[in-house]
């Protein structure tokens, strides 16, 4: 029996090419270096984005390191998706100058999708330098802070649905002491 396996194993080694047994195939090479780009507009289902040009605004705060502290205000569109992707974004930023220095101060951040383009387009403007806190948290680390916080806590027991218990459960007779027969009324 050992025989015949050896066999078969040594006849399967002669006839199938070495390439075979790679665990993966060689890559083809390529022309360049980097890797062939994806065009997210061309693979994203065209019927979830909007039909028509959506415009968001939020004027914001920020801190020495340039991230979002607050979102003083903001002036939605008509469509939730885009303003809750906005928002978030908006939350989410760093606001700096092209050579990397922050200016603390008051900022509008303005959101436009054109939808030929299926493209969003962010704009940046200084409403006004100073007037903001710029020893505060960025708003990403506060949420962060208050997931992470809301992790460790332990989990809440589940609650039955039904009314409220009106008694302490400890002041109650356990169970064997009123499992006794009870005597039968009589009439009076």
């Amino acid at each position: 029996m050992f025989e015949r396996r050896l066999a078969a194993l040594a006849l399967t080694a002669v006839l199938v090419p070495p390439a075979a047994f790679a665990a993966t195939p060689t890559p083809a090479a390529h022309s360049s270096s980097h890797p062939a780009r994806i065009d997210v507009t061309k693979v994203q289902p065209k019927a979830l984005l909007p039909k028509h040009a959506e415009h968001a605004e939020y004027v914001v705060e920020i801190n020495k390191l340039g991230q979002v502290t607050r979102i003083r205000s903001g002036r939605p569109s008509d469509s939730a998706t885009f303003n809750g992707q906005t928002y978030g974004n908006a939350l989410q930023s760093f606001i700096r100058t092209p050579d990397g220095h922050v200016i603390v101060g008051i900022y509008r951040l303005t959101y436009d999708f054109d939808p030929k383009t299926a493209r969003v387009r962010r704009d940046v403007s200084l409403l006004r330098q100073g007037g903001v806190d710029p020893d505060a948290k960025g708003a990403a680390l506060v949420l962060m802070e208050k997931a992470n916080a809301g992790a460790a806590r332990p989990a809440i027991p589940a609650i039955s649905p039904g009314p409220a218990a009106s008694v302490d459960p400890r002041s109650l007779p356990d169970l064997p002491s009123l499992a006794v027969p009870t005597p039968l009324p009589t009439p009076s």
